[in-house]
Formats: structure tokens, sequence, C-alpha cells
């Protein structure tokens, strides 16, 4: 029994890399992680950074957490659409700016997800590192997501049972790239059937492969529910933000792509 408590122990710390991410990297911030006048003057430059392209939205992602505790080929933890919209002020005037579409792990239950609009200073208040991804989609891309994204589809294609790995080819469990993704093959082919889109993107999507041994991924549930691998096969792979950079700049569909830091 001292020899399995002992490999159960040394299998459950080397699950301590993703263990965080069952936990935070995609979540709405609670306690801020960097001072806040930071976080505000760094989400005003991507926010004028992107109006200057006239951009009407954008793919735009966050380092939720400490980029050494992060599997090889992953930079960014959060990924959601900006959208340029009407924003109205707290003294109850008018502006323009960008509304943030998220999709963030439920606080109370990790394992479940919520759709939340919110604003670019909350989006990075969750923010390990001021350091953010940028896909700008072609003007005729970004017709078909501001139509996709303002209709019940957008809703629709969420499923809330959270996974940090979800399989973006499989519908039993999603994360946050994984709904982008999703609302990105429903804008490109128009469709809002869920089987559709799961086979467009086993077809035409390749994910990031991650490199799980077979002790942390048979323990990874022990961890957390929200670690959970059973949507793969044999090898585990994940929509991220650098594969959706990847597949927009193949099929010819953006317009820029680009890292802003502070």
């Amino acid at each position: 029994m001292g020899r399995f408590l002992a490999f159960l122990l040394a299998a459950l710390l080397a699950l301590a890399p993703f263990a965080p991410a069952a936990q935070a990297g995609s979540s709405q911030a609670g306690a801020p992680i960097l001072p806040a006048g930071q976080v505000a003057a760094f989400a005003d430059k991507v926010q004028a950074d992107l109006a200057a392209r006239g951009a009407r939205v954008a793919i735009v992602s966050r380092m939720g957490r400490d980029p050494g505790s992060l599997p090889p080929g992953v930079r960014y933890t959060h990924v959601a659409y900006w959208v340029f919209s009407e924003i109205r002020k707290a003294d109850g005037t008018t502006g323009t700016g960008y509304r943030v579409y998220n999709l963030y792990q439920t606080e109370g239950d990790r394992a479940r997800s919520t759709l939340v609009q919110d604003s670019p200073a909350e989006f990075f208040a969750g923010a390990h590192r001021l350091d953010a991804g940028v896909v700008i989609p072609d003007a005729r891309v970004q017709a078909k997501l501001l139509r996709t994204i303002a209709s019940p589809t957008y809703r629709r294609l969420h499923n809330p049972r959270y996974a940090v790995l979800a399989n973006p080819a499989d519908p039993r469990f999603q994360n946050c790239t994984e709904h982008t993704l999703d609302v990105l093959m429903a804008a490109l082919y128009g469709t809002g059937d869920r089987a559709q889109i799961k086979s467009n993107i086993a077809a035409h999507f390749a994910p990031q492969p991650i490199q799980l041994g077979a002790a942390k991924r048979g323990l990874a549930g022990i961890a957390s529910r929200a670690l959970t691998t059973e949507d793969h096969g044999r090898r585990v792979a994940t929509a991220t933000f650098g594969s959706i950079e990847r597949f927009m700049r193949g099929n010819g569909l953006l317009a820029a792509s680009y890292r802003i830091t502070p």
C-alpha cells in the first residue's frame, strides 16, 4: 500500500502544471492579479489599436497563467470575441468601444461555464501578464461573424460542460477557445447545426497536440472534473489561439495577426 500511495502522490504532483488550469486562466476575474491602472491602460491600448485598424470584430486572447506552467505550444489561456459596439456609460451617455463576448468557467463549479459579456478592462483583469494575441479576420469574415454573434446561434452553440482540454471535434465538452471556433465555423459555413460544425472541424481544423503522459491523463479527473480527457482518443489535442490563427491564415481568412504587449 505504501508504494501505491507514493505512486499516487507522485502522479498528482506531476499534474501540478495542469491543475491550476482547472481553476484559473479562463475564469472571470475575482481578486485583481495586476494593478488596475496598468490593466486599464493596456485594455485601452488594445482597443485603440483595433479601432485604428477598423476592426469591427476581432479574436483576442490573454495570458491568464504563468507561461512557464503551460504545455508546449500554448501561450494564451483565454480567447474571446471583441465586438465594436455602442456603449452606454454610467452617466447615461453613449459612446463607442468594444464589448467582449466570453465563455467563462463558473465560479462555483469549474466544470461548468457561462457566457458573459464584459469590458476590455474586465477581460484583462484576469491576466497573469499583459500580453495579448490578436487575430483580425478579413472584412468578409467579420461581416459573417457579426451576424452570427448577434443571432440566437451564438448562445445555442454554448455547451456548459467545461473541460480545459476539450476535443474541438467532439460535442461532449467545450472550453472558451472551442466555443470561439464553433462560432467561427458557424459563420463560415452559414449553419447553426452543431453536428455539421463538428464534422467541419474534424475535416478541416488541426488542433494543438498536448503532451500528457498516461499517469497524468489517468489521474487528471482526480485533480478536477474540468481536466477530463474522456472526449479524446489515444491522442489529446485541443483548440488554442495559435491553432485558430493557423487555420485562418492557411485558409486566407486573415486581415491581420499580431501580439500586443505594454
